[in-house]
């Protein structure tokens, strides 16, 4: 059974939830100075840092298996545990459900604005893996899906949505929706093949990445926003400064003629951007 969750684990990056954890702490930590004049209690963090292993184990596992007779024909994600024949449908399912029950737990512990978002959020992490047999516009859902952290952290400790946690969840759909535009360049020719939408298959891949920088403007803007309009300031700043530089290096290392450094890219550099981010925030937070 052990060896079994460890195997569903590596299937679905679970460390690669750092990516979009950092952003629900900060929306849950500036919801609730926004709403409530204070930082949310150690509780409300854990229910939310619950809320968001469930929800991305969910729906990673759910992609796997939506996608696992797609991933069987592709010679990069061939070896995926699924089609691999590593674990069997029947226990990834299993693993689906149980990763739903703790969404579902966590916020039932929060407020009801959060229970009666639920299917909302469910939608998302369902629908966005069906989406590239339609639609180009598929990594736009896939930011929309990973954004919800951000906003859910806000509406756990508030029990409400404004103008800025909108904000704070635009800037991170663009930032994971224009990352997710670069990972799809890798499998433009498959796409093509196999009759697949995504942005690269659609425009090409130089196309593409100019499309991908365009979104990552707007997630500079959005995090400029955040600064301009709500009650932050120079370490919260400066935080901003340094992910600005990140993203402008990731798109550096990445060309339509080279992309041998895009998990580079895609992976560690994401990872150190939504921890600086954070990191930044909270001591704009404490340090007043």
């Amino acid at each position: 059974m052990l060896k079994k969750i460890r195997i569903v684990l590596e299937m679905i990056k679970f460390e690669h939830t750092i990516f979009a954890l950092p952003f629900a702490y900060m929306g849950a930590v500036l919801g609730s100075l926004e709403v409530r004049g204070h930082l949310p209690t150690w509780a409300e963090i854990g229910w939310v840092t619950l809320a968001m292993a469930g929800a991305r184990s969910a729906a990673m596992a759910l992609n796997r298996l939506i996608d696992s007779h797609i991933d069987a024909k592709n010679p990069r994600t061939a070896n995926r545990a699924i089609p691999a024949g590593l674990v069997s449908v029947p226990f990834v399912w299993g693993f689906v459900i149980v990763s739903f029950a703790l969404l579902f737990l966590a916020a039932f512990q929060l407020n009801m604005l959060a229970v009666e978002l639920l299917p909302v959020a469910v939608f998302f992490l369902v629908f966005y893996s069906y989406t590239k047999r339609f639609t180009w516009t598929c990594h736009f859902f896939c930011g929309i899906s990973s954004a919800l952290g951000s906003l859910g952290g806000w509406v756990a400790t508030t029990g409400e949505i404004d103008m800025l946690s909108l904000i704070l969840f635009a800037s991170v759909a663009l930032w994971i929706g224009g990352f997710d535009v670069i990972y799809a360049c890798q499998d433009l020719e498959f796409d093509r093949q196999e009759r697949l939408y995504s942005l690269p298959a659609r425009f090409g891949i130089k196309r593409s990445l100019f499309i991908s920088a365009l979104m990552h403007v707007g997630t500079a803007a959005g995090l400029i926003a955040l600064l301009l309009l709500g009650d932050l300031g120079l370490w919260y700043g400066i935080g901003v400064v340094i992910a600005l530089i990140i993203l402008f290096y990731e798109h550096s290392i990445v060309s339509a003629d080279d992309l041998s450094r895009l998990n580079t890219a895609f992976f560690t550099m994401n990872g150190v951007l939504s921890v600086i981010v954070f990191v930044f925030t909270m001591l704009d937070v404490l340090i007043r």
